[in-house]
């Protein structure tokens, strides 16, 4: 398990090479070059990724925090409940039993405080009934998640008494609502925050000249106070009675229904008071939890919320508790925070709306709660669109709004089945395309194009960085990469933060951000460019056609020498635009790239890194002579050109390119470059050496050459070669016999290795019969005729695109193998 920089979890896999059903070799293609196919192989990141989420999303979903919450809102409703039950028992005793029944025998204590405790109660219930309206009227601004805790709403009683000597302080106009809101608005540039057209719920004053009183964040509390006295009274008046029982002396001729009196009224007491106290109970658990365990401030804190925690732990408190009071209450157990979330992100209040992608962003972007959390929002698709929606909002009012769903997108894209539903949104691809907007450009004091940016110093902007993020991670599927190439201007935005590279090798440097936007930028254009099939070829065109892809990589190919990473990039851009025939002579036309390429393959490096990008030119050189006549001439101009690549043979890390760049230049470049190909000669010691002991690509590539060598050589050359190279007579021919026997079945790894052991033994066997009769005697005949039958159209292309196959050869294997049985008189 692997972390990238952009805090992906990927998974590297080895694959042990094996023979399929078919007798294709298969094998790990992922380091292979365009010289060899590659098989459509799943996004192992994503797959992996996925499957990990599995358990342990379920695992993260057991101990998820807001379980306190849901367990905690369900225990309080459990005694609101068996509160509200007593209370509607004693209220229906009262008026049926007592105030029915009772009335006329009642002592006049006994009837008013029986009155009492049934407007205090009512009262109480009817302030129970509207608190949490108000609570969640407290919280919907995020600018009162301050002023509206429980420790605030539970605050002092003198709150009331100073509510009582403001109940009647005049309101001004000039000074009350509408000054708030000209202050509101005044503020907003600081915040930057536009100007709201509609009231904050928790700032409406419902009296006009109550002060801030009746102000609606402050009516939960005067509810909640009202509850207290209303239930401490009902305490105090029944249990007074309670114990005084002076409930009138019965005679011995009262009717039953007096007699009876005492025995009601001690269960309506008792029914009151139970009431209250249940009540009261439920309250003081409720402190307990809330101010002494800090659970609330527990939960967020394990939510990582951050300071805007509070208001969105308590949100979510209330709506779950109202849940469990308004129906069952189990209903509030079945909510959890994810969905909490998305609700509010499709409210239509800005606050709720924040809120809500706070939430997301935080829990998406959590290592502990990412997988599951990915996995929920991914599922719907209302969810999606509402986040592509968000990415056109440009309002300054909506930029933390509108970056938070930049964030999720990004995240969504990480992952393989989400990928595709985000690409799949009607208009998602020009919605992604809008946080490419650059707004200014700027340029250097030469006149050339600098790195795009929406700032005055020319920063690349959160935004553009977010959106080739997306970008990027959408490419790693193939039919994106066409919906991309598909968005109208896509394209010449993406490439145009590949532009600047002059910048990069000024003293002054460049910032991180310009870096990684050009990196990025790179990232999605290598990803297009070697898309295969059909969509591949259409989109290399399109990119190819765009006037600054070329002349922008050149410039970081000149000036990137202190980021080596992205002359990678830019030349395995142009490594996959050359396998388009005209994007070939393109890059080639274009001046400095061949010369570039040659210098970045010959200068010492010693680094991995160093030698990646070695090996990278060396593979765009050999595809860019790859038939190319005017290509190899460019390449064959520059000085001493064919003894370094002749000499590189011998280096470790360059002879596998040096050998391809070589065997094209030897095929394409025509007979008028004879005598300066005839270098090459001067390394069929080393490539004779290297096919005797050596295998897989490098024996490929070498015998490739060798073929090509021996077209230059005369017989009485060659001999002089074998002799120069230790290596006997029957030695070389019984090496290619031996190969063939090795790979009898055709190999992705090597998928022209049969052909050029052919070639060369055509070649030996013209030279000097003796080879006919040693080839005889090896089972050459045998072997070839293995080969004509297990011929596969993999053996029929220079190179490949994904599975398909490009650029033909002349010649099909079957007719080379045809060839070499008619001269060993078998045919």
């Amino acid at each position: 398990m692997e972390e990238s920089k952009d805090a992906e979890p990927s998974a590297r896999v080895q694959i042990v090479e094996q023979s399929d059903g078919f007798g294709i070799v298969i094998g790990d293609s992922h380091g292979s070059s365009f010289f060899g196919p590659q098989r459509a192989i799943s996004d192992l990141r994503s797959i992996n990724s996925d499957d990990a989420a599995g358990p342990s999303g379920r695992r993260h979903g057991d101990d998820a925090p807001e379980k306190k919450l849901t367990l905690f809102a369900l225990r309080l409703a459990v005694l609101e409940k068996a509160a509200s039950g007593l209370g509607a028992l004693g209220f229906i005793w009262a008026t049926v039993v007592l105030l029915g029944g009772f009335a006329i025998t009642l002592e006049r204590k006994d009837f008013w405080c029986i009155t009492v405790i049934l407007l205090i109660e009512g009262t109480r219930i009817f302030s129970r009934s509207h608190e949490l309206e108000w609570q969640h009227q407290a919280t919907w601004s995020l600018a009162q998640a301050g002023r509206s805790s429980f420790r605030a709403i539970k605050s002092s009683s003198q709150l009331f008494f100073h509510a009582l000597l403001t109940i009647f302080r005049p309101f001004p106009i000039e000074s009350g609502r509408i000054a708030g809101d000209v202050g509101k608005v005044s503020e907003a540039p600081r915040r930057g925050v536009a100007a709201r057209r509609t009231w904050h719920t928790s700032d409406v004053p419902l009296l006009p000249y109550a002060g801030w009183v009746f102000l609606s964040r402050n009516v939960s509390r005067l509810l909640y106070w009202l509850q207290l006295v209303s239930a401490s009274s009902c305490v105090s008046l029944s249990l007074m009675r309670l114990v005084e029982q002076d409930y009138g002396v019965v005679q011995v001729d009262d009717t039953d229904n007096k007699k009876n009196r005492r025995s009601a009224l001690n269960i309506f007491y008792g029914l009151a008071l139970a009431e209250a106290l249940f009540f009261l109970a439920e309250r003081a658990y409720l402190e307990w939890k809330v101010s002494y365990c800090r659970l609330l401030d527990q939960v967020s804190m394990e939510c990582h919320l951050g300071a805007y925690g509070m208001v969105s732990i308590k949100r979510f408190f209330y709506d779950a508790y109202s849940k469990c009071i308004n129906g069952s209450i189990f209903d509030g157990l079945k909510m959890d925070l994810i969905t909490f979330a998305e609700e509010l992100l499709a409210s239509s209040s800005r606050d709720e709306q924040l809120i809500g992608a706070r939430i997301l962003l935080k829990f998406s972007t959590s290592r502990r709660f990412a997988d599951a959390a990915l996995r929920k929002i991914g599922t719907s698709t209302l969810v999606i669109e509402r986040l592509i929606e968000m990415l056109n909002w440009k309002n300054s009012a909506e930029e933390e709004l509108r970056q938070s769903a930049a964030v999720l997108v990004s995240k969504l894209a990480g992952k393989k089945q989400n990928a595709l539903r985000v690409a799949g949104i009607p208009g998602a691809m020009e919605s992604i395309s809008s946080l490419l907007y650059t707004g200014l450009r700027c340029s250097d004091e030469a006149g050339h194009r600098c790195f795009v940016a929406n700032r005055p110093n020319c920063e690349t902007s959160v935004f553009n960085l977010l959106g080739l993020l997306i970008l990027k991670k959408l490419a790693n599927d193939h039919d994106n990469c066409g919906k991309i190439g598909h968005t109208r201007g896509l394209l010449a935005k993406i490439i145009d933060f590949t532009g600047g590279g002059r910048r990069l090798g000024r003293k002054e440097g460049v910032s991180e951000s310009q870096i990684e936007a050009v990196k990025r930028s790179l990232q999605v254009v290598k990803m297009l460019a070697s898309t295969p099939g059909s969509t591949g070829r259409a989109l290399r065109h399109e990119i190819s056609e765009i006037v600054f892809t070329v002349s922008n990589i050149r410039e970081i190919l000149q000036y990137g020498e202190n980021h080596i990473m992205l002359q990678k990039l830019g030349i395995e851009i142009l490594t996959s635009l050359a396998m388009d025939e005209e994007a070939r002579e393109r890059i080639g036309g274009t001046g400095g790239i061949v010369k570039e390429l040659l210098r970045i393959f010959f200068r010492t490096g010693f680094t991995e890194e160093q030698n990646s990008v070695k090996v990278e030119a060396g593979e765009a050189l050999a595809m860019l002579a790859l038939e190319n006549k005017q290509n190899c001439d460019r390449i064959l101009k520059e000085a001493g050109v064919m003894e370094r690549l002749v000499s590189s043979l011998s280096d470790p890390v360059l002879r596998i390119h040096s050998s391809r760049i070589l065997r094209n230049l030897c095929s394409y470049a025509g007979t008028e470059c004879f005598f300066q190909l005839r270098g090459v000669t001067a390394g069929t010691t080393m490539v004779l050496k290297v096919i005797l002991v050596e295998g897989m690509e490098l024996l490929e590539v070498s015998l490739g050459l060798a073929v090509e060598i021996i077209k230059l050589m005369s017989p009485e050359e060659y001999n002089v070669e074998l002799a120069k190279a230790g290596i006997k007579e029957t030695e070389f021919p019984e090496k290619l016999v031996q190969i063939l026997n090795k790979y009898n079945y055709p190999s992705i790894k090597v998928p022209r290795i049969r052909r050029f052991v052919i070639e060369l033994a055509i070649w030996m066997m013209k030279s000097d019969g003796r080879y006919i009769r040693m080839f005889r005697d090896l089972g050459m005949e045998k072997e070839l005729k293995h080969v004509l039958e297990t011929t596969s159209e993999l053996e029929c292309f220079n190179v490949f695109s994904g599975s398909v196959g490009l650029s033909r050869h002349n010649t099909a294997l079957c007719s080379l193998v045809n060839i070499a049985l008619e001269m060993m008189g078998t045919k």
